[in-house]
């Protein structure tokens, strides 16, 4: 379950009309602080991010799958999102034995060097243009 805090700045982004993607980041930004509090671990950084996201679609934020998601990606996400319409509980045994496992990962998927890889090699992926694109609307939106 989600903190009370980051359900609120969750709502926040989505009344400022911010895109859903921004909105799942405050759950990804929670994720990575329970790893890197000890709460439990990852093995990637790309699974720390991947669990961040399935909660945010769980609270409901209208988050659908990149088109260039893999087939089992796309059904997670579209089971996260029917949880979130039906609002069904989670059983106590299965929250217990995810948490267990996670427990036994390691700490360094939410390190700095990890993060900024995992942004390398995301943005390695996109075209230049795209990158520039992002990067002006960026710029923008920045405080003068």
């Amino acid at each position: 379950m989600p903190e009370k805090e980051t359900l609120e700045r969750a709502r926040r982004d989505k009344k400022e009309g911010k895109a859903p993607s921004t909105q799942a980041g405050e759950f990804v930004r929670e994720e990575m602080d329970h790893i890197r509090e000890g709460k439990h671990g990852a093995r990637s950084t790309k699974q720390a991010i991947a669990i961040g996201l399935s909660k945010a679609r769980r609270a409901g934020v209208d988050l659908p799958p990149s088109a260039s998601s893999s087939e089992q990606t796309k059904e997670q996400a579209e089971r996260d999102i029917r949880k979130a319409r039906s609002g069904g509980k989670k059983s106590a045994k299965r929250a217990r034995a995810t948490r267990k496992a996670l427990q036994r990962e390691g700490h360094s998927a939410a390190s700095k060097d990890a993060l900024s890889r995992q942004a390398r090699s995301a943005a390695k992926k996109r075209s230049a243009a795209s990158r520039s694109r992002s990067a002006k609307k960026a710029a923008a939106t920045r405080k003068k």
